[in-house]
């Protein structure tokens, strides 16, 4: 019997030693498994933290604010332009993003900016006005110009639509650092990557009160799940993020942590795009940078670490203000500032803007046009991930003018009688730059969808008559300013068995009326006159100088408008008359940077002379008179009558297309009104797009175009009736500007002036002569 309990007695000894063997050899393999995936971890940590942390997408800028005495701005534009880029009102302007504002001046403190010839710092601006110009500025020296910082209009985003404003640990404002640490993580610089006593004291206080009140993560833990891991709650997970957490904080400092988590933490979510970071949450709330941001503004977006859409002050303002203040008391009692300070805080409003100020769908159609002129140039993966900084010749003040010009025009006109909505789109160029200030693509220029300005190619109509009398007048030996013109009807062959006999919009013949008064009045038949004349092949070589490649057959047809264009292509078309006859393809982007502000690309300007000066000069003669006694004269109830445009109306067959192209001397301004359907509008060009144009140039202050002709150019006196030279004392002679050479010799005497009634007392005279002769 003692045998066998000496025996059973080693049996589960032995049972035992195999256990612990079995767990020993499983615990090694623990170990080495453990420490493979630890290997496994830290190549992943230190591969992704060493190199190029995020995907940065490029950002777009408007062009900066020009700040020079003798500048056309008003007071009320630069307010505008001002308070976009979120600058605050205060009683005296004595920091980076304040403004002071009087009666005719404006104190400004600008913001220090990086722009492609280098950095201007940040200085206090004093701008006087008068009446819509600025009279002077002053500012530290003798201070000749200054400049805004341009304004940013959208971002070029990767497919995960995250979005970041990346900033360096010392750009951080006052408290921002103490208050994050002390908030989410007040050992962070003591523990190693895990807190043992933040997880004890989270574990107290959510058993003693019953719920969820506090996490154990550490700042480094929370970087890791949003870094590297998903937002899974689960204990595999959990266990990865503290391993990776103390990976971390093994190979990497405290404060490249801290920078790290100011760039990545989610912060909110403007429509599809994730708003990362407090560089970017700055701007999205506050629309300021974030080194501007006050102590009260900052307890907000750290006490929305903790939940960005629960703690919305956009739509949870109570919420968030009560988290707020409860930022605010944990820093007064950690000592960080005093009661005081934290009553002052709490007593002040969020301060958050109406809407996010960083939408990228602030400006759809010109974003549009930059995307398609960069894809020339750039990837799209560069343009989506390597943080460059794109300059462009966008301006906000002309946008909104245009914009609300497009809108108001739209809803005054109504729907159409079969209750369809009329569309619009406007493009502004620079008229001796060819740089695109303003586009919009539709009635709603927030949507970003069909693209009218670059995409909507439609028949031009008369926009096409400008071409025909230019090339005309590039014969001065056959035509001028007043050559008669016959507005008669003419009958022309067109397809095989069929005739083509254009009329005039008002049914009526004129007989012959000179050359500039056929553009100014728009006469259908003199134009195809013309056309035939100097030949329809040459006409449309003369639109392909002027900018627009196009492939039309040299039928009769084009030459009242039937080939199509977009109103971009328009604008080009008409850029080349508005700048002397010298073409500068149409571009919105000026240049770009790399994401460290080094200069990557600068795009110049590339002007070809297409036309001489005085050929052009003529035609823009023709083209005034369009605007003073022509189809455009109604612009002139919007704009001051001493300033010189010109322009020219379209219309479509069955008024399916509304146009007008006109430019000062400073902006060119191409607007079209129609349907998405092609269907009749009932418009004119005068009626239509011409009452969207005169809306915008009477809010855009345009510069009168000079009537100083160039050297070929001289002036003669002529009858208008004829065509031929008269005396200056002659009843209804006319001086007119003629090429060098061309111009027509004085007339032997006036016209004389013929009295009817004389004239038909010699005709009854000479019938009963005949009459008494045939008795």
């Amino acid at each position: 019997m003692a045998n066998k309990r000496r025996s059973r007695g080693k049996g589960k000894a032995k049972g035992r030693s195999r256990l612990w063997g079995w767990l020993l050899k499983l615990g090694l393999v623990g170990m080495v498994l453990l420490g493979a995936l630890a290997v496994y971890l830290d190549a992943i940590v230190q591969e992704k933290f060493s190199g190029k942390r995020w995907a940065v997408p490029a950002k777009v800028f408007a062009r900066p604010l020009e700040l020079y005495a003798g500048r056309a701005l008003t007071r009320d534009d630069f307010l505008t332009e001002l308070r976009a880029l979120g600058y605050r009102q205060t009683n005296a302007a004595d920091g980076p993003g304040q403004m002071s504002v009087g009666s005719s001046r404006i104190d400004v403190y600008t913001r220090g900016f990086q722009f492609f010839e280098g950095a201007e710092p940040a200085q206090r601006v004093s701008v006087q006005f008068n009446g819509s110009t600025i009279s002077s500025i002053r500012g530290n020296g003798d201070l000749v110009m200054a400049r805004l910082e341009p304004l940013m209009i959208g971002g070029i985003y990767p497919a995960h639509n995250e979005d970041r404003i990346l900033i360096r640990l010392d750009q951080a404002p006052p408290y921002l650092v103490d208050s994050l640490v002390a908030v989410e993580d007040r050992d962070f610089f003591n523990h190693f990557g895990v807190s043992p006593k933040g997880i004890a004291r989270a574990m107290f206080v959510n058993l003693t009160t019953g719920s969820l009140q506090q996490g154990g993560s550490t700042l480094t833990q929370q970087l890791v799940k949003n870094f590297f891991l998903s937002a899974d709650r689960n204990i595999v997970r959990k266990g990865l993020e503290a391993m990776m957490a103390v990976l971390l904080e093994v190979h990497y400092s405290k404060e490249d942590i801290l920078e790290a988590y100011l760039n990545e933490v989610f912060l909110g979510q403007d429509g599809n795009r994730a708003v990362h970071g407090f560089g970017l949450a700055s701007q999205y709330y506050f629309a300021q940078p974030l080194q501007e941001l006050k102590l009260h503004q900052v307890a907000l977006l750290v006490g929305m670490v903790k939940g960005a859409s629960y703690y919305n002050p956009r739509r949870n303002p109570e919420r968030a203000t009560t988290r707020r203040n409860l930022v605010l008391d944990l820093m007064a009692e950690q000592g960080m500032i005093s009661q005081q300070q934290a009553n002052d805080a709490k007593a002040k409003p969020l301060d958050v803007t109406v809407g996010g100020s960083m939408a990228n769908t602030s400006y759809p159609a010109f974003m549009d046009l930059v995307k398609r002129q960069l894809r020339e140039d750039y990837r799209d993966e560069d343009l989506t991930s390597e943080g460059l900084r794109i300059f462009t010749s966008f301006d906000p003040l002309l946008q909104k003018k245009a914009e609300d010009a497009v809108q108001t025009t739209l809803k005054r006109f109504g729907e159409t009688p079969d209750k369809q909505p009329l569309e619009g789109a406007m493009v502004v160029t620079g008229a001796q730059t060819g740089e695109v200030l303003a586009l919009v693509g539709g009635s709603n220029p927030r949507f970003s969808g069909f693209n009218r300005a670059l995409d909507a190619s439609r028949p031009i109509g008369s926009l096409i008559k400008p071409a025909i009398y230019l090339t005309a007048l590039e014969k001065p030996e056959r035509y001028s300013l007043i050559t008669p013109i016959d507005d008669e009807p003419i009958t022309l062959d067109a397809e095989p068995g069929n005739t083509w006999t254009p009329q005039n919009y008002d049914r009526q013949s004129h007989g012959q009326v000179p050359l500039y008064l056929a553009l100014a009045k728009s006469y259908n038949q003199a134009a195809v006159r013309v056309g035939m004349d100097v030949g329809v092949d040459n006409v449309l070589n003369t639109v392909r100088r002027l900018g627009v490649d196009h492939d039309w057959p040299a039928y009769p047809a084009m030459l009242l408008g039937s080939g199509s264009m977009t109103p971009m292509q328009v604008a080009d078309m008409f850029q080349t008359i508005a700048n002397g006859g010298f073409n500068t393809p149409l571009r919105a982007i000026r240049n770009v940077l790399t994401a460290e502000g080094e200069p990557l690309k600068r795009y110049p300007f590339e002007v070809r002379q297409r036309f001489d000066s005085a050929t052009i000069f003529l035609t823009q003669e023709a083209m005034s008179h369009v605007m003073t006694e022509g189809t455009g004269r109604s612009a002139y109830r919007f704009v001051p009558s001493n300033v010189r445009l010109a322009g020219k109306t379209g219309t479509t067959n069955d008024l399916r297309d509304s146009w007008f192209a006109g430019f000062s001397d400073d902006l060119v301004a191409v607007s079209w009104v129609g349907r998405d359907d092609n269907d009749r509008t009932r418009l004119t060009g005068a009626t239509g797009a011409l009452q969207v144009w005169n809306a915008f140039m009477g809010q855009a202050h345009p510069q009168s175009l000079s009537a100083v002709p160039p050297a070929e150019i001289v002036t003669a006196w002529a009858d208008p009736a004829t065509g031929l030279g008269s005396d200056p004392s002659c009843e209804g002679s006319v001086e007119v500007h003629f090429r060098a050479g061309y111009e027509p010799l004085p007339g032997p005497g006036c016209r004389p002036v013929i009295d009817t009634e004389v004239l038909q007392d010699g005709a009854n005279r000479v019938l009963d002569t005949i009459r008494d002769w045939l008795r």
